[in-house]
């Protein structure tokens, strides 16, 4: 039985080694923040961080995370929402149906835990997520402004 451990609570679970991560987050956890997009790891609907990485897990399978591993989910990011990316989303009004945005979300922040000032060009070739309302340049404004440290527009 994998025991996984999930922003912060070691969990004992019990599923097949094939099964992908996603589906252990979503159903054996009940965290369903961290969305099914495509199943195939192209979307990025899916992101989750392990040990700060950002991973897609809708195709990785539950047996290729070591039990020392941290998994992070959109919920553990900020469960009061106030990582700097959830603070810029908001600012900026990011989303536009939403779906997407958990993993924009976490690829975004673990881009910036990585390399706190990118350039636009970095952002790009970083944060590959698919978003089909296209609220690309409202992602971009969003890494930037979470960069930046600012959060101007709500209060």
């Amino acid at each position: 039985m994998p025991r996984l451990n999930v922003n912060g609570t070691v969990r004992d679970i019990e599923v097949e080694p094939d099964t992908p991560l996603l589906w252990v987050i979503r159903e054996q956890i009940g965290l369903t923040g961290t969305k099914y997009g495509c199943g195939i790891a192209q979307c990025g609907a899916c992101t989750v961080h392990i040990d700060g990485a950002a991973v897609r897990s809708c195709a990785l399978p539950v047996s290729a995370v070591a039990e020392e591993q941290k998994i992070v989910t959109i919920e553990g990011l900020s469960p009061d929402g106030s990582h700097p990316v959830q603070k810029a989303w908001l600012a900026l009004d990011v989303p536009q149906c939403g779906f997407c945005q958990p993993g924009m979300i976490m690829a975004a922040s673990a881009l910036l835990a990585q390399n706190p000032k990118p350039t636009e060009e970095q952002i790009r070739s970083e944060i590959t997520n698919i978003c089909r309302c296209g609220t690309y340049n409202r992602v971009l404004a969003g890494v930037k402004l979470a960069a930046e440290g600012g959060e101007a527009g709500r209060g």
